[in-house]
């Protein structure tokens, strides 16, 4: 009898340890669809760690997971921080009037229309405390800030930071 006691605990202690670690720690997460591509393919299954976000904010660049919907959560890349001023113009990214390269962005062919945050939440020219801009990578072909709005702090979940399928694509994500 207490042997038995003791397996049920060991049992509902790991239990209870996965359980902890996958809801606030790791999670793991998939693609579904190709706004993020090149960098991450539909079907991509990552992690997403959320305990850098609990003590830190995201940084520009970080690709974000958030609940875009109550049924759906996206994935895309973090272009603005609250208090930056961002204009696209004929294909170049201006962050605070400064030019900025997006070295992700590799298809030579590819190409995001021109905008500013006004575009995006009129009467704004930069970015409101607690609110981010993001982009998918795919840009001629990604529900983003662009149509959604810029996305609140309290609605990203977390960062992806591993891709572990399919294993020949095995990276850290950046």
């Amino acid at each position: 009898m207490k042997k038995t006691l003791s397996h049920l605990m060991t049992i509902l202690a790991i239990v209870l340890s996965v359980y902890l670690i996958r809801t606030f720690v790791l999670t793991p997460i998939s693609i579904d669809g190709d706004s993020m591509e090149p960098t991450l393919h539909n079907r991509d299954f990552l992690m997403m760690e959320r305990l850098s976000y609990y003590i830190d904010e995201p940084e520009r660049f970080d690709i974000v997971v958030f609940q875009a919907t109550k049924q759906k959560d996206y994935i895309k890349r973090v272009i603005g921080l609250p208090g930056d001023t961002i204009e696209y113009k004929d294909n170049q990214l201006y962050i605070n009037g400064t030019e900025k390269q997006e070295y992700f962005l590799t298809d030579p062919n590819a190409f995001t229309n021109d905008f500013t945050v006004n575009d995006i939440e009129p009467g704004h020219e930069s970015i409101p405390n607690g609110y981010y801009l993001v982009l998918g990578d795919n840009r001629s072909n990604s529900t983003d800030s662009r149509t959604i709005g810029l996305v609140p702090k309290e609605r990203i979940m977390g960062r992806a930071f591993l891709r572990y399928w399919p294993l020949d694509n095995f990276n850290i994500v950046r």
